[in-house]
This record gives structure tokens, C-alpha cells and sequence, in this order.
């Protein structure tokens, strides 16, 4: 469930995203220093609900993402 934050958030495309044309993931990388959560969303729907993950589940992603490239 999405819910508000407390401040602006600030969304910064995968590294995967910019060989793929832009269509992957954005993550907010100022938000998780600040508050712990990592927040991630699909960067052709931006105003959809989006995920928060703890660290250790984001980091999860990441290397899912990176063994199936």
C-alpha cells in the first residue's frame, strides 16, 4: 500500500532503464537515505502506486534483476 511522504520525492531511473529506452524502474534514492524505505515504481505509469521495500528486498531485486539481465 502506498502511503503519503513526508517530503518531495526525488525518482532516479534503474541503470537498466537507460539501455532499455527508458521502460523499467525508478527508485528514490533520497528518500531511502532519509527514511530507511526504499520506494520503486514503473517508469511508464509514474503516477501509479508504487512499492516500498526494506534494503535487504531491494537488494533482492537488484540481483534478480542482474542474473536474468
Amino acid at each position: 500500500m502506498t502511503k503519503a511522504t513526508p517530503h518531495p520525492v526525488f525518482w532516479v531511473k534503474s541503470s537498466y532503464s537507460q539501455g532499455n529506452g527508458g521502460e523499467c524502474l525508478e527508485w528514490a534514492p533520497d528518500h531511502a537515505a532519509l527514511t530507511g524505505e526504499v520506494l520503486v515504481r514503473d517508469s511508464k505509469t509514474p503516477h501509479a502506486p508504487h512499492l516500498t521495500l526494506t534494503p535487504e528486498s531491494f537488494a533482492g531485486l537488484v540481483s534478480l534483476a542482474k542474473a536474468r539481465g
